[in-house]
């Protein structure tokens, strides 16, 4: 078994796990024994190459896939390479540092913080809890370094020729702060969780909760910029009592304080807190592991589901929507599926938030910068930002974590799947986009006034042009049939691509107001035209053969 550096690295700080009660070398045992199964997991971002390439290419496959952390990294550059203003450029860096150092713990490591087999095999030999929940923490944490140095070694280096070594070394332990923090924030939340829900619900309130950690660190952003104004060209630090609760300020805090001499109170107090909170937070954790061992095996119950009652009122809606009994058979099933699917709520969610905050926080900006009358403004036209959940679901559409069930469409005694293809992207624009887009036009209208009615129509029309857009440019999959790791990276750059359409339909419904009489009124007829003709022309029958996979 392969002896890790990191392995040897934490060797040097083995007194430490000791004096908190801790076997060292049990520990180590378990983490290298760890280490050495994930060199032969293949990380999501590989594995449709790996098929191909052999065993071999497989080992250190999280080590590879850590470049495009590096790529990112290079955003970093401008903020913690150059200029003085380390409260403002700190902020900055350290809010993007935090953001990209959560999302990947919530998306890549909550099942390893979560994982009841540690308690199964490993708490049936002489091993404390303590001891095991501390190798738990230490290999989430490694990871989380690699991460860390992959995408902030670049400003580093930088900034060590520039600034010199006592920037390098403050940088160095608050990374290494932050990185304890997320962490342990991140299980004393589940931890939380575990209190007061169970089984199925357990599971689906941390989904939820991972949505909303991705919702309230993109808002986040707005209030930090916020905290900053000009004077003389300088940014200077715009103190609110919400400043108390913008953890990068912390950080960029000490900064200010050594190598600027900022000694104003705010800056000290902001110092001692980006020390003590992760310190405080480790004690915290020791204190409830007990607790978080006992209600981790809810995870292993489950809740029984009710079954809904029957709305005639949505069975005569859904008899309008899809006309025959095949296509509202898949109407249901993909419905259910959107419903039941973890993985898929965890990738689709988020960006059904983003698309409720973003067309807000255009608004405000707008109204930031002056433009307070409403009533003539075409702001609105900031709804198209709502379109940002389609390319992610009509993609993810196409996978499920049971996708070896799909077998059953192959027996199923039709002649094509037109239908199915047709009501799963129909289940997704009126099970989530169209609510959403209900809840945003009523909150524009109250803003821009009934006027935009006809606008707010032909933004709907567009929407469902758009999705079929989207569905013919990811390959026009048969839903959940395929596994979520083959989403591979270049279905990302597509997602990317496929903003041109909105800004194009943007662009197309502001000439059209602004250049013709009854401008909204002609675009909405345009739409409706081409939605009919687009959604007769890919919807066409098509073989069963043709487009179920093996």
């Amino acid at each position: 078994m392969d002896d890790f550096k990191t392995l040897q690295l934490l060797d040097k700080f083995q007194v430490l796990f000791a004096k908190i009660g801790v076997d060292y070398t049990a520990m180590r045992k378990i983490l290298q024994i760890k280490l050495t199964m994930d060199e032969r997991r293949v990380p999501t971002f590989f594995n449709q190459d790996a098929n191909k390439k052999g065993q071999e290419d497989k080992k250190y496959g999280y080590m590879k896939s850590l470049w495009i952390y590096v790529l990112i990294g290079l955003v970093l550059i401008p903020f913690m390479g150059f200029g003085d203003s380390y409260l403002f450029q700190l902020s900055i860096a350290y809010a993007i540092i935090i953001f990209m150092i959560m999302t990947s713990m919530i998306a890549d490591f909550s099942n390893v913080l979560l994982d009841v087999r540690d308690r199964s095999i490993l708490l049936t030999k002489p091993l404390s809890a303590k001891t095991v929940n501390a190798a738990k923490f230490m290999h989430i944490f490694i990871y989380l370094s690699y991460l860390t140095v992959a995408l902030t070694a670049i400003p580093l280096v930088v900034r060590l020729f520039r600034q010199g070594i006592l920037f390098f070394l403050i940088t160095i332990i608050e990374l290494i702060l932050i990185n304890i923090f997320i962490v342990v924030i991140t299980a004393i939340l589940y931890i939380a969780i575990l209190k007061f829900f169970d089984g199925e619900k357990l599971k689906d309130m941390i989904n939820y909760v991972q949505i909303g950690l991705s919702l309230v660190l993109m808002v986040g952003y707005q209030f930090l910029a916020r905290s900053f104004e000009f004077v003389d060209l300088n940014m200077v630090a715009d103190y609110h009592w919400w400043s108390i609760f913008l953890i990068p300020m912390w950080f960029a805090a000490p900064y200010e304080l050594l190598l600027n001499g900022n000694t104003s109170i705010m800056t000290i107090i902001f110092s001692i807190l980006a020390i003590v909170v992760p310190i405080l937070s480790i004690w915290i954790y020791l204190k409830l592991i007990p607790t978080f061992e006992r209600n981790l095996q809810k995870l292993l119950s489950s809740s029984k589901s009710k079954k809904e009652r029957k709305n005639h009122l949505k069975e005569l809606l859904l008899k309008i929507i899809c006309r025959t009994n095949d296509e509202r058979a898949f109407y249901r099933f993909t419905s259910l599926m959107m419903k039941q699917e973890r993985e898929f709520k965890l990738k689709v969610y988020p960006s059904l938030g983003f698309s409720l905050v973003i067309p807000f926080i255009f608004i405000f900006n707008v109204a930031a910068g002056g433009e307070a009358d409403f009533t003539e403004s075409v702001s609105y036209l900031n709804i198209y930002f709502s379109m940002l959940i389609i390319p992610t679901t009509v993609l993810m559409l196409g996978y499920s974590s049971k996708y070896k069930a799909s077998w059953v469409y192959k027996i199923f005694p039709i002649e094509d799947y037109t239908n199915l293809r047709k009501s799963s992207l129909k289940a997704f624009l009126i099970a989530l986009y169209i609510p959403l887009y209900i809840v945003l036009s009523i909150i524009f209208c109250f803003i821009y006034g009934t006027r935009i009615i006809p606008d707010l129509a032909a933004v709907l029309v567009a929407s469902f042009l758009y999705t079929v857009i989207c569905y013919v440019s990811f390959g026009s999959r048969i839903p959940f049939s395929k596994p979520f790791e083959e989403v591979g990276n270049s279905q990302g750059w597509k997602s990317l691509i496929l903003f041109i359409p909105v800004g194009l339909l943007a662009g197309g419904h502001y000439l059209a107001i602004n250049q013709l009489s009854y401008g909204s009124y002609l675009y909405l007829v345009i739409l409706l035209i081409a939605n009919f003709i687009v959604w007769k022309v890919v919807f066409r029958k098509q073989s069963k053969n043709i487009i179920v996979s093996a």
